[in-house]
């Protein structure tokens, strides 16, 4: 394929990569194979940081990568390659058959159904390209990290600003004559730097992640917001060892519901390997909860009109007035379970939990005393059980308002626990993801400190 992918810019278009994906299809065929799938994507970008307003990185890159799954029957093998040469698809393709020929049948391998193939793809908006150059993005990483360090005396250091940007494209095709592509872009700005007072010392971040460079916050104010939230956390304390209400902050609160996202997800269903295996119309969450994938919204991070299977992605509740609706299933663990593919081939797209009327501060004042935490470290999530154990930091609330900075403290519970227990979702959503949520406040984790 070489160059004749390529435009005269150098970046292909969407029908080449469907064209190449067509192509490792038809050499599939004519090796034997009953049914294939191919997956061709491109990326470039620029990535550059700087630190104590020195240049550390300076990065383009450039990749692609084709990769072909052939079915022979119920036996599967796949291979990839980033050459898009003709030769080396077709050693490619041969090393994917080779290895379907010595694999043991699988009742459950093959394409998603037919059926559920994106007809229609629509439009996202997810292509905004940056025309950002190297000195230029030095500028504004260096016009971010000042703005931390500038802020307040006490910020004696800094990890560093980064700027990035980052357009990429996707194709998939299969043997069900689905082809489909498209194009998407990333560009961010994050710094973090190092706050010291008296014997304290403590470090922090902040970012701003979008499709459009025009929907970035300012590099200022990324770089001010990293120095505020590393100088409020000076002088933390340890808390009394204790059950307590907990608000979760919206940085932290969507790698809550990412633990419940992965509890439901099919591999570990019919692995049963999670705590929520049988669970489909049971009450999760209490009433008012209502839980979306939304994956056909604008410009989201996480929009995508189709999954890695092929399957058109829908707009679906996984939970409803509390009760879990549906899996988050891709065609093969689908089948283990004896259930549709929804379309998660890759993982959810945009989950939303729809917030309260409450901001932040509401919710600290209808929590009256307890903890807010804005700092989560460690894996401490068995899916098995349902216990909830993680390192924390963040602020102890006394009357409804910030008292002081917290650290060295665990929060613990179970997640079925903690999911009943949740009383509100806060307005204060953050929208850098691909899980959409507010604050959450939850009553009765255990906080284990002093």
């Amino acid at each position: 394929m070489g160059q004749s992918a390529e435009t005269e810019g150098g970046f292909p278009r969407p029908e080449r990569l469907e064209d190449l994906a067509r192509q490792v299809l038809a050499e599939a065929r004519d090796r034997g194979a009953s049914t294939a799938e191919a997956g061709v994507s491109f990326g470039a970008g620029l990535s550059v940081s700087v630190r104590m307003g020195e240049v550390e990185t300076l990065e383009f890159n450039r990749d692609r990568s084709l990769g072909v799954t052939v079915y022979f029957g119920q036996r599967k093998g796949s291979a990839n390659t980033s050459d898009w040469s003709p030769a080396a698809v077709r050693e490619t393709v041969a090393a994917a058959c080779s290895i379907a020929r010595y694999t043991s049948e699988d009742d459950c391998a093959g394409l998603a159904d037919a059926a559920l193939m994106a007809r229609d793809i629509p439009d996202l908006d997810l292509c905004h390209p940056w025309d950002l150059g190297a000195e230029a993005a030095i500028e504004l990483a260096r016009e971010c990290e000042a703005a931390a360090r500038e802020l307040d005396a006490r910020i004696v250091n800094s990890e560093g600003a980064s700027v990035a940007s980052h357009r990429g494209i996707t194709a998939y095709a299969n043997s069900h004559g689905f082809a489909g592509g498209y194009e998407g872009t990333r560009h961010s700005v994050s710094c973090a730097v190092v706050g010291q007072e008296g014997g304290s010392m403590q470090r922090d971040y902040w970012y701003s992640i979008a499709r459009e460079p025009s929907a970035l916050e300012a590099v200022g104010e990324v770089g001010r917001r990293a120095a505020e939230r590393t100088v409020r956390r000076l002088n933390g304390r340890r808390v009394a060892t204790g059950r307590v209400p907990v608000v979760f902050a919206p940085e932290v609160a969507s790698g809550l519901l990412g633990s419940f996202v992965n509890a439901i997800r099919g591999g570990k269903l019919y692995r049963k390997a999670s705590f929520l295996v049988d669970s489909l119309g049971q009450q999760l969450f209490p009433d008012f909860v209502h839980i979306q994938e939304q994956p056909h919204l604008p410009r989201a991070l996480g929009s995508a009109p189709f999954d890695g299977d092929g399957v058109a992605t829908r707009t679906r509740d996984l939970v409803r007035d509390g009760v879990l609706q549906g899996y988050v299933l891709d065609a093969y663990s689908a089948r283990k379970l004896g259930m549709e593919s929804t379309g998660n081939a890759g993982g959810v797209h945009n989950l939303v939990i729809e917030p309260g009327q409450k901001d932040l501060d509401a919710l600290l004042r209808d929590m009256g005393r307890g903890l807010l935490v804005t700092e989560l470290m460690g894996q401490g999530i068995n899916y098995v059980t349902g216990d909830y154990s993680r390192g924390a930091a963040g602020f102890w609330v006394e009357g409804g308002e910030i008292q002081y900075p917290v650290e060295e403290i665990t929060v613990a519970g179970h997640l079925r626990d903690m999911f009943m227990n949740l009383v509100a979702v806060g307005s204060d959503v953050d929208t850098r993801g691909n899980i959409r949520t507010g604050s959450l406040l939850l009553e009765g984790l255990t906080v284990a400190g002093e």
